[in-house]
């Protein structure tokens, strides 16, 4: 597994005056070009910042990388992966995952279907960022109450800001043995006089990945690999810019396709007929063969199209010296399709606007206000959706200010934001099968617009305690009005296996089984209130960077097992849903979205040692304990769900001349702290080694690369991932690549 290099970071802060010390520098610790944290409009570095932020860039990114956001992640500490397969993982930092961490593209949000589900993946492509900054804890003030957990920040350079003299771009390609990935990305940059124009894309291809024998279905017709786990994606960027001395204006246009299985829904008549199938194969040429075996799979089809634009005033006389503009329209499509038919098919039509302003300084004091705009039409249509197309509009003003007196740093903000969701209630409304009979508890469903205030302030101190060392404190006070799934859902999860029913309902018991009746409790804002401490040390030799952290969270909205299962509902026998879907998993289990208080606490450290000019050592360790305050079921257990467990690493780096080698270890920890439904995960190791050869040709710099990942070929199970049980980790695998930047 690949992990963070924290001497990256550091090197790039000798790089730019930062810290004036000396130290053995190695090839891997050089291609991080800046530390600013772009998601901060004042610009403030990694070590400036109360709040714990991780930038992943150059060469640490490069190694990281993988087909999905999460596992690219899942090495830097406090942030793990929801792991739903290799074709969808989100990062879930620090404990919260979905709608609690906001995923940007370029500081604006990626608009997709991510935060609804598991099964959904985020659309920003890591093989062509240039960075990727993690900050770690609430992030609300700028981003909205979606980022009460945390953001996820891809950065590239599809909107250029800086004139071009020459041509300069990467291309990177590589293959990989457990899937038979064939990956190729590359993009260009350049320009003449105040114009300049970037270009970027990529193609991925897999076919299902292998995981170990002792971890098959011994059922399966596919022992050794998971079923229904290949990706076949591509996407390509293009951006101009236009930068003069004061005003910089810049456009991009970017397009995502992405066909991907969705592990653990072979369906009980799949397997019934598929001795049948067999029998009719020797009757068939390959290519007929192929074409039923698409028309078997269960897979989901993406496709989005995303325009973004910035606008930047810069020497401003006056009471603002910079004005910045940032746009975003996206138009997102995904389809899950079943037996060659359409079940659901989840659309977004998505506007972003953020207007912000850096005023003068006063009384020692700098920082920006602004306005911040989203809107989101969002449709979930077809017999398998379970939540009803909403549209939602948010409203925001926000203030930042820093202030600098002494060894002190100063850090304050406050948001103040409107959200309202306007549900489809035709969604809970039986006319739409043309029934004169129709249930009257259900027609008398109908939800208002639900709307609601959030307002967030922060406080953070950055203590500088000599030229070696700082110390951070931040306290934030966040709220996140609750999205409307988690209000209005009401239906089969295809993906989680549940039948999920939003906050917004109750559940009316008989002899008979129950009902859903609309609820009158109001669904409230959950808060939190988060305390970081941050100790952060860089000698000669020696980096180090310990966070602990405390987050207690009123109204936690949690999705709560409720010991009754979808054949129970009224009006959804058993009969009606087979005849519907014909699906023998349709009788799920029911989760109700709960809200009761919660508390999550623990830290993430990290340490880089250079043992000597060819040798350094880096380690890290992350925890998270998360509980209810009341228990949630009649066990009393009141553990919060798919919490990952304890986390511990260590990597050597051995490098001389040209060379440059890797060999590591990260430990997880067994979880036994798991919710009443849930099944303990047991621990395992993960080993990994990798070896880099530099040279140069034709004037471009060349790297050519081996990794080799989970060597020992251990069965691994993610405890955070809803197919924990499904899908492992894959097993031993080999990755041959190289990468040309010129």
């Amino acid at each position: 597994m690949t992990m963070f290099k924290l001497s990256a970071l550091c090197s790039a802060l000798i790089s730019t005056g930062i810290y004036a010390v000396e130290k053995p520098i190695q090839k891997d610790e050089q291609s991080i070009e800046t530390l600013v944290i772009t998601a901060n409009p004042i610009g403030r570095s990694v070590l400036e910042s109360a709040t714990p932020v991780t930038i992943l860039g150059g060469e640490a990114l490069d190694n990281s990388q993988a087909a999905t956001l999460g596992e690219t992640l899942k090495g830097v500490p406090g942030v793990n992966s929801t792991y739903f397969g290799p074709v969808a993982s989100s990062p879930i930092i620090r404990g919260l995952d979905g709608p609690r961490v906001k995923i940007l593209q370029n500081g604006l949000d990626t608009s997709d279907a991510s935060r609804v589900g598991p099964d959904h993946v985020t659309t920003v492509e890591a093989s062509t960022a240039t960075q990727i900054e993690v900050l770690r804890g609430p992030a609300t003030l700028l981003y909205g109450s979606g980022a009460i957990g945390g953001v996820v920040n891809v950065v590239d350079n599809r909107l250029p800001r800086e004139r071009q003299d020459d041509i300069n771009g990467e291309v990177a390609t590589s293959y990989d043995s457990v899937s038979n990935e064939k990956m190729l990305s590359g993009d260009i940059n350049g320009g003449t006089g105040n114009f300049a124009f970037h270009a970027d894309g990529f193609t991925r291809d897999s076919d299902d990945y292998e995981i170990p024998d002792e971890a098959s279905d011994a059922d399966s017709d596919s022992v050794g690999k998971l079923e229904n786990s290949a990706i076949d994606a591509s996407g390509g960027t293009v951006g101009i810019g236009w930068i003069g001395d004061d005003v910089n204006v810049a456009f991009s246009y970017a397009r995502l396709d992405n066909e991907y299985g969705i592990p653990g829904h072979e369906h009980a008549h799949e397997d019934e007929d598929h001795e049948e199938e067999e029998h009719d194969e020797d009757e068939h040429d390959e290519e007929d063969h192929d074409a039923e075996h698409e028309e078997e799979s269960v897979f989901a089809r993406l496709k989005q199209n995303r325009y973004q634009s910035r606008i930047d005033w810069q020497n401003i006389d006056g009471p603002f010296t910079q004005i910045h503009w940032l746009n975003a329209y996206t138009d997102y499509e995904h389809s899950e399709i079943e037996d060659g038919a359409i079940g659901t098919t989840f659309s977004n039509e998505a506007k972003e606007s953020r207007l912000w302003a850096k005023h003068a300084p006063l009384s020692g004091w700098e920082g920006v206000v602004g306005v911040h705009f989203t809107s989101s039409d969002f449709s979930a249509l077809g017999e398998e959706a379970f939540t009803p197309s909403t549209e939602t509009r948010s409203t925001a003003l926000f203030v930042l200010e820093e202030k600098q007196t002494g060894a002190f740093l100063w850090q304050l903000g406050a948001r103040f934001e409107y959200t309202k969701h306007q549900p489809d209630n035709s969604f809970f409304s039986e006319d739409e099968h043309d029934d004169d009979d129709a249930d009257e508890e259900h027609e008398e469903i109908h939800f208002a617009d639900e709307s609601f205030n959030a307002s967030s302030f922060s406080a953070g101190v950055v203590y500088t305690l000599n030229e070696k060392s700082s110390l951070a404190f931040n306290y934030a006070r966040s709220e996140r009005a609750p999205s409307a799934s988690e209000i209005f859902s009401n239906g089969l999860h295809i993906s989680t296996g549940t039948f999920e029913v939003g906050a917004g309902f109750d559940i009316e018991l008989d002899d008979d089984g129950y009902e859903l009746v609309q609820s009158s409790r109001s669904v409230e804002n959950e808060v939190s209130n988060n305390l970081d401490l941050s100790y952060r040390y860089q000698g000669d030799t020696i980096t180090a960077d310990v966070s602990i952290f405390y987050n207690d969270i009123a109204n936690y909205l949690y999705e709560q097992d409720t010991g009754l299962d979808s054949e129970q509902l009224h009006g959804h026998e058993e009969e009606e849903l087979e005849d519907e879907h014909d699906h023998e998993e349709e009788v799920t289990p029911v989760f109700i979205f709960r809200q009761q208080d919660a508390v999550l606490y623990g830290f993430e450290a990290q340490l880089d040692w250079h043992l000597s000019d060819n040798l350094r050592v880096e380690s890290f360790a992350d925890y998270t304990r998360a509980k209810l305050d009341e228990a949630a079921s009649e066990d009393g257990n009141r553990n919060v769900p798919r919490i990952p467990a304890m986390r511990l690493g260590m990597q050597f780096h051995w490098e001389t001349d040209d060379w440059h080698a890797e060999l590591g270890a990260t430990h997880y920890a067994k979880q036994d702290k798991f919710a009443s439904y849930e099944t303990q995960t047991d621990g395992y190791t993960l080993v990994s080694a990798a070896m880099n050869y530099y040279t140069t040709v034709a004037d471009s710099d060349v790297t050519v690369f081996l990794k080799g990942n989970n060597l020992t070929d251990r069965v691994a199970r993610v405890h955070s991932s809803f197919l924990k049980d499904v899908a492992p980790l894959p097993g031993r695998s080999f990755v041959l690549g190289a990468r040309v930047n010129f």
